[in-house]
């Protein structure tokens, strides 16, 4: 199986050609961009190639990326070889009230019109989940109101926003096409990485989560950790771990 990883994981963890070629000598394939590393699309498309590293997927925020900033994203994503884009993230106006289904509605109208014209250029189109989702009733909002709408499954936080991921799986697994592995720590742990853990060291059940990905048709894994102390730690664990699963 090809494993891709976040590139934020790797944030902080020095020269990003020094990090890609760590990554491809631990047996990553691929990564998954975000917007740190696309203020040069061409030189980062240079190390990822020089490293023998594909980004088929990539995050652009905020939404407006795929709205008044659409032709600079789409140049973005073809020049690093993307073939997915998600948005993973709602604006401040959200996270601050998840609750509220007027904002979560608007906010599934623009995206749904967005992913018309980002699929008309080539591109599948999604959201990534974080907790606000399912803090209220956005989620549902979202793949109810943009039924054109692909969903990259962050696992680990719809834990954290006090779902069943498998529930989830069960009733929407013909919408998800690439999942996030993470795992959350056992509580009190790791409280200096926000209580994250490297996959296979905390307490999720990646082993039950992957076979009902690959059973709804998930084909692209990204592991990360949106808090790692060690970076390298994060993505040696990380990998061997997902290879298990």
């Amino acid at each position: 199986m090809d494993i891709s990883y976040q590139l934020y994981s790797a944030r902080d963890a020095g020269p990003w050609d020094a990090t890609l070629r760590k990554l491809a000598g631990l047996g990553y394939t691929q990564v998954e961009g975000f917007g740190g590393v696309y203020g040069d699309p061409a030189g980062f498309r240079a190390l990822m190639d020089e490293a023998g590293l594909a980004m088929p997927s990539g995050h652009f925020f905020p939404v407006g990326q795929f709205e008044d900033a659409l032709e600079t994203t789409l140049a973005t994503a073809r020049t690093l070889g993307m073939q997915r884009i998600f948005c993973p993230a709602p604006e401040d106006a959200l996270r601050n009230a998840p609750q509220d289904v007027a904002a979560w509605t608007d906010l599934a109208a623009r995206l749904e019109a967005a992913g018309h014209k980002v699929r008309d250029a080539g591109f599948a189109f999604g959201w990534h989940n974080h907790h606000w989702e399912f803090m209220g009733e956005g989620m549902e909002i979202l793949l109810q109101e943009a039924p054109s709408l692909d969903w990259e499954m962050d696992v680990a936080w719809v834990v954290r926003g006090g779902a069943d991921p498998l529930d989830w799986i069960a009733r929407y697994g013909d919408r998800i096409t690439t999942a996030h592995v993470k795992d959350i720590a056992p509580e009190g742990d790791c409280a200096d990485e926000d209580g994250w853990a490297d996959v296979g060291q905390g307490v999720l059940p990646w082993t039950e989560y992957m076979t009902a990905l690959r059973k709804a048709g998930v084909d692209l894994f990204v592991a990360e950790h949106d808090k790692p102390s060690d970076a390298v730690r994060f993505a040696t664990r990380s990998i061997a771990a997902i290879r298990e699963y």
